[in-house]
């Protein structure tokens, strides 16, 4: 159902068509008849003159009037509201806990409301020159330019042959079942270096993976097989992963090692809670802005070998290689060093 878009001169002509069939038309059924939330289509007929006066062209008309009309910010017409909001940033709160104080301190005062995303709009178009230094200063973020919720997916795209992580076997949720994986990339200065690293979700135990020159799909799953076929078959289960590009080639990876990927759904970090917390525990490794490339693969393994020797909590404060070695009676772990 379409939101958030205005209604376009043929949804009008719908409206005006179907009122003047039947005045007392209900919304509900408009909205079904134009894919629309049926209370837009409400208020598009009363701020209109009415079922009785409603018409499409004057609709348009007036739609086209108030876009064309430039508008006084509220940020900008009300020096009370300007001057709480710059309280609240001089304290270095988010717009959204702003906008949530003074709804709680000011509940029968109205001028002193505002929604964050105002708030976001007004500093982020103000993003320009010495301001762009202040909204530094202003933001936590430290952005002068808001990312859009939707745009990693639209960028990276729809898989082919994607599986969700929904039908990932119900036994790697409650990590009693080794071999279960998960994996990301972090990457380097200017977004030019990578490093994969991949976390077993019952042990913790790390595996860290040079990813030379490029992160193409063909060159990830190529490196990360390679690894991953030294692994005995109990931790040979599955990865689950983001929806990352570079994870495009996942059949031929599962093809060579056995291994199905799943994928998470759309900013849900803490699908793979293990492997994030991992990857922030590399930053001490490997600090943001830095070039990846320059680090050999002997210099990852020592590396994660260091991660893989700390007692952890969660595991009743054993090491993961400890936690690694108690299910491999086969034989000893540097096998998949």
């Amino acid at each position: 159902m379409a939101t958030g878009t205005a209604l376009c001169p043929e949804e009008r002509e719908i409206i005006s068509r179907e009122l003047a069939r039947d005045e007392n038309v209900s919304t509900r059924y408009l909205g079904r008849l134009l894919g629309r939330d049926h209370s837009g289509i409400a208020k598009e007929i009363a701020r209109n003159g009415g079922r009785a006066a409603y018409r499409a062209t004057a609709a348009q008309e007036r739609c086209d009037a108030m876009r064309a009309r430039p508008k006084t910010r509220k940020l900008e017409s009300s020096a009370r509201l300007h001057d709480a909001v710059n309280d609240g940033l001089a304290q270095k709160w988010s717009p959204r806990q702003i906008a949530e104080r003074l709804e709680r301190d000011h509940p029968d005062d109205p001028e002193l409301r505002v929604s964050h995303e105002t708030i976001y709009e007004c500093l982020y178009l103000q993003a320009r020159g010495e301001l762009r230094t202040q909204l530094k200063l202003a933001l936590r973020s430290g952005r002068t330019r808001r990312v859009s919720h939707s745009r990693t997916s639209q960028a990276k795209g729809k898989i082919i042959g994607m599986v969700n992580i929904s039908d990932r076997p119900k036994e790697a949720d409650d990590r009693a079942v080794p071999g279960f994986w998960e994996g990301d990339l972090i990457i380097g200065k200017g977004g030019k270096s990578q490093i994969a690293t991949l976390v077993e979700r019952r042990t913790r135990f790390t595996i860290l993976v040079r990813i030379p020159y490029d992160r193409t799909a063909d060159r990830v799953a190529l490196l990360l097989a390679k690894k991953m076929q030294t692994l005995p078959e109990i931790l040979k289960n599955s990865i689950t992963w983001d929806q990352g590009k570079e994870m495009a080639r996942h059949a031929d990876f599962t093809m060579k090692t056995g291994m199905p990927v799943y994928f998470c759904d759309p900013h849900s970090p803490w699908q793979r809670g293990s492997n994030e917390n991992t990857n922030g525990l590399l930053r001490q490794y490997f600090p943001k802005g830095t070039d990846l490339s320059l680090h050999t693969q002997a210099e990852l393994d020592r590396v994660a070998e260091e991660l893989n020797g700390r007692p952890r909590e969660t595991l009743g404060w054993k090491k993961p290689i400890e936690a690694l070695a108690e299910l491999l009676s086969e034989g000893p772990v540097d096998m998949i060093a």
